[in-house]
Parts: structure tokens; C-alpha cells; sequence
């Protein structure tokens, strides 16, 4: 007992757990992927800095890992939750990996010799991965796993493991936590960008998502950090950023604003521009919203390399003989001005993760119309949840970057830590 379950290994659940158990409390950390991390691996740079992203997560994704005072589930899911605050009862599933995590090395030979290549969700489709894999090179815990779905049994990763770590059958396991207080940290899902089919996503090659352009234009990205027409291969000479697409849309039943998806434009757009100047950047937004500490700055040092931000919202984009066109109207000056470029960017805005629903009946606690999870109080208690002891934090509350979402983190993570000092003292 007077242990805490942290449920999500995103940037906020990890913060939360090393912040617990550096209060001595034992922290167990859940998290469905095979690796912690969460949607901050698969960025290439933060904002305002353009600090690596890896660069702040993989130490503590290391620490986490190292961390006495914490227990990592990958490949888990909570089943059940039983109890009261001070005196919950996890259930968890753990899928099978089909590899022995004692004994493999993370090394790599298997997935050399693998002949499968699978779509690769990590690098959002850009690029494909091995049917035995790692989804990142950073990936923690350090070990492979094994898509049983798609493995043809070759057999040749049994032959080169040296360990003997790759398992030809596992199976389903299931563990029982006892937990003071518990984290929910479930992260975000992005807006399918085929719900606005007037974009055409998927329809033309040359319209990406803002997290597709996030992988190509990654150094350890399926393209090397190249930007580049999926069409043709070549680099473009014009890209388009559309924003709020999935945003601030009361038609689609999102009438919120995702909160970082001007600023990951201007980002991105920041970085064309420094790995190719010749590159014509254009932001067609509704309002610019550049609220923290450095962004108005950030935004204006994009004004200033001369990316051009263009106040109105696209029509449908068409092909035509020389690519893609559309049409957007200026409303500051009503002008309509028709555009033909080469690579289109839809910066796809946040929505609750896909398991959220199944989790918040799992939990007991409610949920926002919006589907991100209901707090005692929108603006005095974002934090807890109307079940006592259960406690939310990052982008499973609403829309946050990375600060709000690290704080966010913090503030749970104190919340929990006093319920276990409760019962540890009771």
C-alpha cells in the first residue's frame, strides 16, 4: 500500500512519476506502447527555443528507467479499478511482447534480417518499420517487440538472436496493483485529417499532416531530415501550412482551440526556411494565438526571415496539370489570391486520446462534451477528478504544449503524493 499508479508515459506522466518517487514514494508507470515518451519522441524541435526534443526527453526517459522508485509497464493497459482513495486495486494487462526483456540487448540484429516492412505509426506513415522492431532508436526500455501480426515466421530472427530472446510464443499476463492514489496521464490522439475531405488527405500525395511534416523534417526521420514532395521526391519549391484543421470547427464538434498548433507552424516554417531559404513559406491561419513566454518574439522572427503569414482559410484544394491549387481569400484586405503549391501542410489539431472513453468508464469519472476529462473546476481544480484520489494531468485535461503539460504533470504528481503520505501515516 501507499504506492501510485501513473497510467500514460507521455512528457506528463513521466514528469509526474519521477516527481512522486523522489518523495519516496514507489511508482508504478503504464503505458500501452512498447517504449515511454509518448508523442514527444516523434517531434523534431520545440518552440520557442528550437531545442532538440529528444535532446530534454531522453533524460528522463533514462532517469525514469533508472529510477529504484519506479516500475515501468510497457505494453499495458489498466483492465479494472477497484477501491477508494488510499485503498485502490489496479488490474493491468500486459500484451505479450514475444521477447524475453531479461535476457535481449536491444542490439538490432533481428530487425536487420527481418524481410516484413509494416507501416510505421511512429513516423506517422512516412516511413515503414520490420515486423520485429523499435520504434525509435531512443526507444525505453531498450528492447525489441515483435508484431505477431504481421511476422511471416521466416524464422530468421530466432537464428540470429544471440540471446535466444525472441520468443515463437507468449502470452497475455495479468498483474494486480495496490495503489494510494492514482495519475491519469492518457495523452492526445490528432484529428484525422480525412474528416475534411475538401483537403485531401491521402488523396493527393502532396498534402501531409503537421505531424507527417514533424517526421520528415527529423534528422532521425524515415527522409533524414529531408523535406521533400512524396510525389516526386524532389524538394519542394513552395509549402502552404493550413491551419486549424480540426480546430476551433463547431461543424465536426470542435469548437476549442488545440493551443500549439500556430506555434508548431511557425516552427516548422522556421526550419524550412533555415534548410532552405529558397523554400516560399506561406501560413494561411485564422488568428495567430502566440500566448507564452517568447512566442509573440518567436513570431515575429518568422515575419522576419520572411515567411509569409496570410490571414484566411483555403477553399478545397484540386489538382491541375502543373500540381495543386487553391484558393483563400485575404480578409484583411478581401483580396482572393490563388495558389499552386507544392507541398500543403494541415496542422491537425488535438483531440482526446482513443482510449479515453473505455478508461474514463473503467476509472468512474467523467467527461467533458469535448471528450477530454472532467475536472472538479475549469479554472480552481484542474486537476482533480470527481472520483477522490484519481487525478489528471497534460493533454488528457485539454489542449497543452509541452510547459503546461510538464506543470501539469507536477501539480498531479503533488496531489497524489499527498494521499500516499495519508495512508502511509494513517
Amino acid at each position: 500500500m501507499g504506492d501510485v499508479v501513473v497510467v500514460g508515459a507521455g512528457i506528463a506522466g513521466i514528469q509526474a512519476a519521477l516527481d512522486i518517487a523522489a518523495h519516496g514514494i514507489h511508482v508504478h508507470l503504464i503505458e500501452r506502447e512498447p517504449t515511454i515518451g509518448g508523442h514527444m519522441a516523434q517531434l523534431d524541435k520545440t518552440f520557442p527555443t528550437n531545442d532538440c526534443s529528444m535532446c530534454i526527453l531522453s533524460p528522463k526517459m533514462v532517469d525514469v528507467s533508472r529510477h529504484p522508485g519506479i516500475t515501468i509497464h510497457t505494453c499495458s493497459e489498466v483492465e479494472k479499478i477497484e477501491g477508494e482513495v488510499g485503498h485502490f486495486r489496479v488490474t493491468v494487462k500486459k500484451h505479450p511482447r514475444y521477447i524475453d526483456e531479461s535476457t535481449c540487448t536491444g542490439c538490432g540484429d533481428c530487425i536487420l534480417v527481418c524481410p516484413v516492412e509494416v507501416y510505421n505509426r511512429f513516423d506517422a506513415g512516412i516511413g515503414v518499420r520490420k515486423a520485429i522492431y523499435k520504434p525509435h532508436s531512443q526507444a525505453v526500455p531498450d528492447i525489441v517487440v515483435k508484431d505477431q501480426e504481421h511476422c511471416i515466421e521466416c524464422g530468421l530472427c530466432y537464428d540470429v538472436c544471440g540471446p535466444g530472446s525472441v520468443k515463437r510464443e507468449d502470452k497475455e499476463q495479468e498483474i494486480v496493483l495496490d495503489a494510494a492514489s492514482i495519475v491519469l496521464t492518457t495523452g492526445y490522439s490528432v484529428f484525422d485529417a480525412r474528416k475534411k475531405p475538401q483537403f485531401g488527405h491521402l488523396l493527393f500525395s502532396d498534402v501531409v499532416t503537421s505531424l507527417e511534416l514533424e517526421r520528415m523534417i527529423n534528422a532521425s526521420g524515415p527522409t533524414g531530415g529531408r523535406i521533400r514532395r512524396l510525389s516526386t521526391g524532389k524538394t519542394p519549391e513552395s509549402v502552404i501550412f493550413i491551419q486549424c484543421v480540426g480546430s476551433r470547427d463547431m461543424k465536426i464538434g470542435r469548437p476549442y482551440c488545440s493551443s500549439v498548433c500556430c506555434m508548431q507552424a511557425i516552427k516548422n516554417a522556421i526550419l524550412i526556411k533555415e534548410k532552405n531559404p529558397a523554400i516560399e513559406v506561406t501560413i494561411c491561419y485564422m488568428d495567430i494565438r502566440s500566448y507564452g513566454k517568447g512566442y509573440e518574439e518567436y513570431y515575429e522572427r518568422a515575419k522576419g526571415m520572411g515567411i509569409r503569414f496570410l490571414r484566411g482559410m483555403p477553399s478545397d484544394i484540386l489538382a491541375d496539370k502543373d500540381g495543386l491549387i487553391l484558393q483563400v481569400e485575404d480578409s484583411e484586405t478581401s483580396e482572393v489570391h490563388v495558389l499552386h503549391p507544392d507541398l500543403v501542410v494541415l496542422s491537425v489539431g488535438m483531440g482526446p486520446a482513443e482510449s479515453i472513453t473505455d478508461l474514463a468508464r473503467k476509472f468512474g469519472i467523467a467527461l467533458e462534451e469535448t471528450g477530454f476529462v472532467k475536472t472538479v473546476h475549469d479554472a480552481l481544480d484542474t486537476t482533480a477528478t470527481l472520483r477522490p484520489g484519481i487525478y489528471v494531468a497534460g493533454t488528457a485535461v485539454a489542449p497543452k504544449d509541452i510547459p503546461d503539460s510538464v506543470a501539469s504533470g507536477e501539480s498531479a504528481a503533488m496531489r497524489a503524493y499527498r494521499d500516499a503520505v495519508r495512508l502511509r501515516s494513517a
